[in-house]
């Protein structure tokens, strides 16, 4: 059966695996599906697999450090691989092996902390990611102003920052309110409406509910909110 299910998913345009059905993966998984991706969730849980069944395209109960059970899924036909494992350290350590071993070519592995992150990279993890941090990252951001939507880090150095505009630039052009004179900062692209302009012009109005999307370096970003708290 197992077989006759990994060329099933074999033959489909774009595949993603999924390991690890707890809060983060079950939502990597069923996002991805919702995108029209084909995703496969693995679990050792017959519970975890039973909730999100109906989520993703295919559902299977097996153990990720178990190189026979990955290598019958025929896992390393994935265009990519999801580590989500909670937080046994040690199965994620090993899943991430094993799969790189089988032949992954994308591996992305969920880390719980900075130290669990350098030993990922060094076995081979393509992407390290830390879902906790990050969340905790752009919270603190939105707690220091509501207009903050999005904070998103580029590197140890530069960041993106998507800012809906506060009452005190709307009205303005990009030439009157000059962030990149006083804040050292790039506005990159303009969400009105829905509608997306990635090449905005120093004569562009500022309007109510526009958002900004801002790159610049995380000191100059942070003065940046900084200066138009509400």
């Amino acid at each position: 059966m197992i077989l006759l299910l990994a060329g099933r998913i074999a033959a489909m345009k774009k595949q993603f695996a999924v390991v690890g059905m707890g809060r983060f993966g079950s939502s990597v998984a069923r996002t991805l599906h919702e995108l029209g991706f084909e995703v496969l969730a693995i679990d050792s849980s017959e519970e975890r697999i039973q909730e999100v069944s109906g989520m993703v395209t295919h559902a299977l109960q097996a153990d990720s450090t178990e190189e026979e059970a990955l290598r019958a899924i025929g896992i390393r036909n994935f265009d990519v691989v999801v580590v989500a494992i909670g937080q046994d350290i040690q199965s994620s350590i090993l899943t991430t092996l094993i799969l790189k071993e089988l032949g992954v070519s994308t591996l992305v592995v969920k880390a719980q902390n900075e130290l669990h992150g350098k030993v990922l990279a060094k076995i081979g993890a393509d992407k390290v990611v830390y879902p906790e941090r990050d969340m905790g990252h752009r919270v603190a951001h939105h707690l220091v102003s509501p207009n903050i939507l999005d904070h998103i880090e580029l590197s140890d150095e530069y960041s993106l920052l998507e800012l809906k505009a506060p009452r005190s630039m709307i009205g303005g052009t990009l030439r009157q309110l000059d962030i990149r004179a006083k804040h050292r900062c790039n506005v990159i692209a303009i969400k009105h409406d829905g509608q997306m302009n990635i090449s905005p012009y120093g004569e562009d109005t500022i309007r109510e509910n526009d958002i900004l999307v801002i790159v610049g370096k995380n000191d100059d970003l942070h003065a940046l909110e900084l200066a138009y708290m509400e």
